[in-house]
């Protein structure tokens, strides 16, 4: 058996940069670079090796904070369909436990992200070291243990030769489409610098075949006699429509049968807006028509779709006595959700099976008729919401989203993740690609956006890309934008000063905790923060990082500021502070956040009421 003597970290990076993945015919590189940020954990193991093996081999990209290189990672994997993602490396210490949100947002999401924290010694010679945790009843205990339950995979790699399984079980992790998310390999730092004699297989050029299982005859058969029993079937398309590249798949089924889909927030785009079956977003922060057609539906189809809170209104949507579910998702614990009639396959295999087994089955015209003018509604209102009467004045939030949509072209993608943006954009955007609609909201983590945007970019270099960010979300993690400087990867920045949190604020106003905490104001004499707006120039913030930035006060200013950041060659931000009057529609259906069952204050008492009406409702789907 021929070997080659490398260390630990130079093995790992050897083996990573031969990994591939095949879908389709298409191979694709497993990892494609690798985030770090070096300490006494990782600089002479991770650190050393990445020098070593050479940009070619295995890129490096530097980051400032170890979260947002996760996001930047998770990004980069949802933009390339799982397909490709990237390394993250880490110190011991607080570098490894700034992972784990990160982290938990790619499990989430269902996204893979390979995370490589640096670990205390494992032959423990010089115990405590810098930084390391001690644990009194446990001496196999380190902060990495932190990363155990928010990992899909786990494993510590304390001798050189546990490398070769931790490796691979690694890999097939990430490629697993029913599996994955972020996975991680805790590197004590001794280790990483020790050397060993490796097989040479074990470097060597691997392809993973991420597969597109087919359904099962006896769940086709089933899921197809309930689509043709069903009068009002309605499909509701969730992101595995997109990581299976099956757009094309469910605009032949709707095609052929007429069914409308409405969207959650990963799969909103999933058909175009313009198609005449496509009912906009679904549940709390859905379009009127979907949560209608929702409420009347006899049969809902899932399509790679979670089931969470927000698409199910709490489990109040779903509203028809009779009402059935059929789930089609590459994984059996999604499938099994609400009772459903499974369909365990790929979406895009799953999808082609149905639409065959369906031949000459379409719905009732009338039924077509309806959606279709409901959908006709909405849009006038979306016309609403977008228009601006005076050029001349300060934007609405969305009116900020109008003047965007006229200046994107369809291969523009929008990311989001948090605050009062999500809702208004999964109501009101009008998705014109499969990859334009970038909503993390799986984890709904402030400070996403700016790093999933360096993420998306390095993945579609030539797609624009535009970050949405309100003023909390900003200071949340605004570090990055030095890396897309030191890159030179010309992301946009939208930012949206309101002042404060604007989503939870009128979260809080409605569950009777009247506002408390959720602005960015002085304090008053009573102590509450409702004083003048803090002296915070946000804008200059973003140019002392090097960015390009905008300013525009008016409607006029921004269709103007935008173009110009579109045609920029760098990272551009554009700032507005927004005309905080209420412009969007509201919620078409009920989100359950508990309101305080004993309380003296009004608001409260009166919210209570409200909350105890609309959690009659709640049902279990048996």
């Amino acid at each position: 058996m021929t070997t080659r003597r490398l260390t630990v970290a130079q093995a790992l990076v050897e083996f990573l940069a031969h990994q591939y993945t095949e879908r389709d015919g298409r191979k694709s590189r497993l990892i494609n670079a690798c985030w770090g940020i070096f300490g006494h954990g990782n600089v002479a193991g991770l650190g050393q090796a990445l020098l070593e093996s050479g940009r070619s081999a295995m890129p490096y990209l530097q980051g400032r904070n170890e979260q947002a290189m996760v996001h930047a990672a998770v990004g980069y994997a949802r933009q390339s369909n799982r397909l490709s993602t990237q390394a993250v490396t880490t110190s011991i210490g607080p570098g490894a436990t700034n992972l784990v949100t990160g982290a938990a947002l790619a499990t989430v999401n269902r996204i893979p992200v390979l995370l490589l924290p640096g670990d205390v010694f494992a032959t423990r010679a010089v115990d405590p070291v810098l930084q390391q945790l001690e644990v009194p009843y446990a001496g196999d205990v380190s902060v990495n243990d932190t990363l155990r339950p928010v990992s899909r995979y786990f494993d510590r790699v304390t001798r050189p030769e546990a490398l070769v399984p931790a490796a691979l079980e690694a890999m097939r992790v990430l490629t697993d489409p029913a599996e994955t998310g972020a996975v991680t390999l805790a590197l004590p730092q001794d280790v990483q610098a020790e050397a060993f004699d490796w097989p040479e297989e074990f470097l060597a050029d691997r392809v993973w075949r991420v597969r597109r299982a087919a359904p099962d005859p006896v769940e086709l058969a089933a899921a197809v006699t309930e689509i043709r029993g069903a009068r009002r079937p309605l499909i509701v398309a969730g992101g595995g429509v997109h990581h299976s590249e099956a757009e094309e798949a469910l605009r032949a089924l709707v095609d052929a049968t007429g069914i409308p889909v409405a969207s959650t927030q990963a799969g909103k785009g999933s058909l175009r807006h313009d198609h005449p079956a496509d009912v906009g977003g679904i549940g709390h922060t859905g379009t009127a028509v979907a949560d209608e057609l929702a409420r009347s539906a006899d049969l809902v189809i899932g399509v790679g779709t979670r089931y969470t809170d927000f698409t199910t209104a709490s489990r109040t949507l779903f509203a028809a006595d009779a009402v059935r579910f059929v789930n089609l998702n590459v994984a059996a614990f999604d499938a099994h959700k609400l009772s459903g009639t499974t369909l365990v396959a790929d979406a895009r295999a799953g999808l082609q099976a149905l639409t065959e087994a369906l031949g000459g089955h379409r719905v009732d015209a009338a039924y077509e008729a309806e959606y279709r003018t409901g959908k006709a509604r909405w849009e006038l209102v979306v016309d609403a919401a977008y228009a601006a009467d005076d050029e001349d004045s300060r934007p609405t939030q969305t009116q900020v989203l109008g003047v965007l949509d006229s200046v994107v072209g369809d291969d523009d993608v929008i990311i989001n993740a948090a605050g009062s943006l999500p809702g208004d954009l999964h109501k009101l955007w009008r998705a014109r690609s499969p990859r334009q609609y970038h909503l993390e909201y799986g984890y709904s983590c402030m400070g996403y956006e700016i790093p999933a945007a360096i993420g998306v970019r390095l993945a579609a270099p030539d797609r624009p890309v535009w970050s949405l960010v309100g003023d909390g979300t900003y200071l949340m993690m605004p570090t990055e934008i030095v890396t897309a400087v030191q890159e030179g990867v010309n992301v946009n920045i939208v930012l949206i000063q309101n002042h404060g949190y604007a989503s939870i604020g009128g979260l809080s106003e409605q569950i009777g905790a009247e506002r408390f905490g959720t602005a960015y104001r002085f304090r008053s004499a009573d102590g509450s923060y409702d004083g003048d707006p803090l002296p915070v120039d946000l804008a200059a913030n973003a140019a002392s990082l090097g960015m390009d930035v905008i300013r525009a006060a008016t409607v006029r200013e921004l269709r103007a500021a935008l173009a110009g950041a579109r045609a920029s060659a760098r990272p551009t931000c554009v700032y507005v502070e927004t005309d905080t009057t209420p412009t969007a529609p509201g919620a078409e259906a009920w989100w359950d956040v508990p309101v305080a069952e004993t309380a003296t204050r009004p608001a409260a008492v009166k919210a209570r009421e409200e909350y105890e009406r609309q959690r009659a409702s709640r049902r279990h789907h048996l």
